[in-house]
């Protein structure tokens, strides 16, 4: 069977916001510093250029141990062996991109309400991306943000894992996490850190430190 990935920290790509490193330089970095899974996610290359790119992510990212997901592109991430696709609502379905990918390989779907993750769950998604959870201007054309009170009526509706993106840096990744949330995506907290590697680190502590509070609390509740 394959196994559940840590999606703690999951890291999605930006090469705009690398400032000119090697983007695979950069997440190899953020994946040292123990964020658990990649997305590289490309809008302006071309195909094959794209391809070379995630290619180049895969090295880095398999010679850790760590899963590459593709944004939206399930053609290439057939074609150069990555380990799962992410959709977004505008995308190809998700029985679709599943059809495609096999059982196997990871889907995942970005979601911004009830409905949507429901739907999602019921068509064979592996997670759930929360998107955006607070506004974000990493992707101009998201959704309204859901806030945390949205990402709650997610969890109680949904048994999927959640990864919840926009907004988030380890200010606020504890609060994320004690939301119901199973781990936090971001780009610019650490494709734009001076050091990804310790930004990385850096939200690593903060969602054990959610899972600590969320623990005490529920505790707390049964006493």
């Amino acid at each position: 069977m394959r196994r559940t990935p840590d999606y703690s920290v999951y890291v999605v790509t930006d090469r705009a916001l690398a400032g000119g490193r090697p983007l695979a330089d950069v997440v190899a970095a953020a994946l040292d510093g123990g964020a658990g899974i990649v997305q590289v996610r490309e809008k302006i290359l071309d195909s094959r250029a794209f391809f070379d790119e995630v290619l180049a992510v895969i090295r880095v990212a398999r010679a850790l141990g760590r899963p590459v997901i593709v944004n939206d592109r399930v053609d290439v991430a057939l074609a150069a062996g990555a380990d799962g696709v992410h959709v977004g609502q505008g995308d190809l379905p998700c029985e679709a991109v599943r059809r495609m990918a096999g059982p196997e390989r990871i889907v995942g779907v970005s979601v911004g309400s009830v409905a949507e993750a429901v739907a999602a769950e019921r068509a064979g998604a592996d997670y759930l991306g929360i998107s955006p959870v607070f506004a974000t201007p990493t992707k101009t054309d998201a959704p309204p943000a859901t806030g945390l009170d949205g990402l709650r009526r997610i969890r109680q509706a949904v048994r999927l894992p959640l990864v919840a993106i926009g907004g988030i840096h380890a200010g606020n990744a504890a609060d994320v996490i004690r939301a119901g949330a199973d781990g936090v995506a971001v780009v610019s907290a650490v494709m734009a850190a001076a050091d990804p590697r310790a930004a990385a680190a850096g939200l690593v502590r903060a969602v054990a430190e959610g899972r600590n509070l969320s623990g005490i609390m529920a505790r707390e509740e049964r006493r």
